[in-house]
């Protein structure tokens, strides 16, 4: 099973988040890491399938849309994981946790996870 690599967009890039992942042997970069600041989501989610990274956001109603849109088009992504910005760092950091080690990346493959879902396991 290969291991879901996270891709944290903009709006859910916080340092802490980004270590405490990190510390407990996540996979994961930044929209600034990657140099990517400032692109499209649509840019940012080709981005991110290309290399082969699940998209975390906060940004629900953007990249349900663009996941629906893509489907219809016969578009691949690697998979989008969407939060809200009022979850705490350490509910982020356990929910992702708990879906990176549930999911592979091949299962995350054109699917949209809500991390709600995850946090609340």
């Amino acid at each position: 099973m290969s291991q879901i690599s996270l891709y944290l967009d903009e709006d859910a890039t916080h340092n802490r988040l980004l270590e405490a992942l990190r510390n407990r042997g996540a996979d994961v970069i930044s929209t600034a890491e990657a140099g990517r600041l400032s692109q499209s989501d649509a840019d940012q989610l080709q981005w991110a399938f290309v290399n082969r990274r699940v998209i975390y956001s906060y940004n629900i109603r953007d990249f349900y849309r663009l996941h629906t849109e893509w489907l219809e088009q016969s578009r691949s992504h690697a998979g989008i994981i969407l939060g809200k910005q009022d979850y705490t760092i350490g509910d982020q950091m356990r929910g992702l946790l708990q879906l990176i080690a549930t999911k592979s990346s091949l299962e995350m493959e054109n699917h949209i996870e809500f991390l709600g879902e995850w946090i609340r396991r």
